[in-house]
């Protein structure tokens, strides 16, 4: 059996982790790939996430640590009342060009919670309530607040501000449904696609 493919993440806080990890692994599962996920930031925010993607390039380059090369890096930045394809420039610009062919950008539009929230219809079917999501809104704490609500209207406790159902809803979202009502949702899962793809053709041929 040939080895996992490495798939490394860089993201700002645990809401993201909680989420994009197992949809990446439902994804993986999808193309018939086992896949080795590994956190190398999940805290401290934007600025944070971004430092240590450029310190890890930089380790890479010289050769520190030996350990083996991913076959993606995750990276992902909110939008913060930036546009997705602005967000995602501004990663690429900081990412090597040793490293350019591994990159999938995760650009939430405005805020990771509104990928919680959008397809209304597995939402219900996980959590017993259906959101109204709306318009875009660029409001700090909007869609994190109305996450919390929905959680709450559906009975349950939110201790962990809704992120506690993250994996049950990266399994049952549905991704096209999902990616017709936020497009930077779309673009995320088209680019991870690609690339799992292309990493197991690279594998394939190698």
């Amino acid at each position: 059996m040939s080895r996992p493919l490495l798939v490394e993440f860089f993201v700002e806080d645990d809401a993201h982790r909680q989420l994009l990890v197992p949809l990446v692994e439902r994804m993986g599962r999808e193309e018939g790939l086992a896949l080795q996920c590994q956190i190398r930031n999940a805290h401290g925010g934007h600025a944070k996430a971004m430092a240590s993607f450029k310190r890890y390039q930089l380790l890479r380059e010289k050769g520190v640590g030996g350990r083996a090369a991913p076959a993606i890096l995750v990276v992902a930045i909110d939008g913060n009342c930036s546009s997705f394809t602005e967000t995602a420039r501004n990663i690429r610009r900081a990412t090597g060009d040793p490293f350019v062919h591994m990159l999938v950008t995760a650009c939430p539009d405005p805020h990771i919670e509104r990928w919680y929230l959008a397809d209304p219809d597995s939402f219900h079917a996980v959590v017993g309530t259906r959101p109204s999501v709306g318009r875009r809104k660029c409001v700090r704490d909007h869609y994190k607040q109305m996450l919390t609500t929905a959680i709450l209207g559906a009975g349950h406790p939110s201790t962990l501000d809704g992120v506690e159902f993250a994996r049950e809803l990266a399994d049952a979202m549905d991704l096209f449904r999902a990616g017709k009502h936020d497009s930077s949702l779309k673009a995320f899962v088209r680019g991870l696609r690609d690339s799992l793809r292309r990493a197991d053709r690279a594998v394939t041929n190698g």
